[in-house]
């Protein structure tokens, strides 16, 4: 039998190894919102932040309980829009990185 990883593992590896691939998974997390999937944007978000940074030391920069964080990106979470945009702006920072958002033509997409 293969040996085989979670799929987590796997994506905390790359998040660890690729600075393109951390842009990338925070970039597809702000897409699905944006698109209206929030709740795979939030899945996303929620990898990323596991793989990356991590809710104990996201908590402490922005002033809030990991445990409130992490309840914002589960499955059932709701987070209000201010403190979602408040943590992408963090996560933008420390990533290095500034996400836009373009309008485009839904009949070419």
């Amino acid at each position: 039998m293969a040996n085989t990883r979670r799929f987590s593992d796997t994506v905390r590896a790359d998040l660890e190894n690729s600075v393109e691939f951390r842009r990338a998974l925070l970039s597809e997390a702000v897409t699905c919102m944006v698109s209206g999937d929030v709740d795979t944007g939030k899945i996303v978000l929620r990898e990323y932040v596991n793989g990356t940074v991590g809710f104990l030391k996201l908590g402490a920069a922005l002033g809030r309980s990991p445990k409130s964080l992490m309840r914002m990106l589960s499955p059932a979470g709701n987070p209000q829009a201010r403190n979602l945009f408040e943590m992408i702006a963090y996560l933008q920072r420390i990533e290095g990185t500034v996400l836009e958002v373009r309008a485009s033509n839904a009949a070419a997409a």
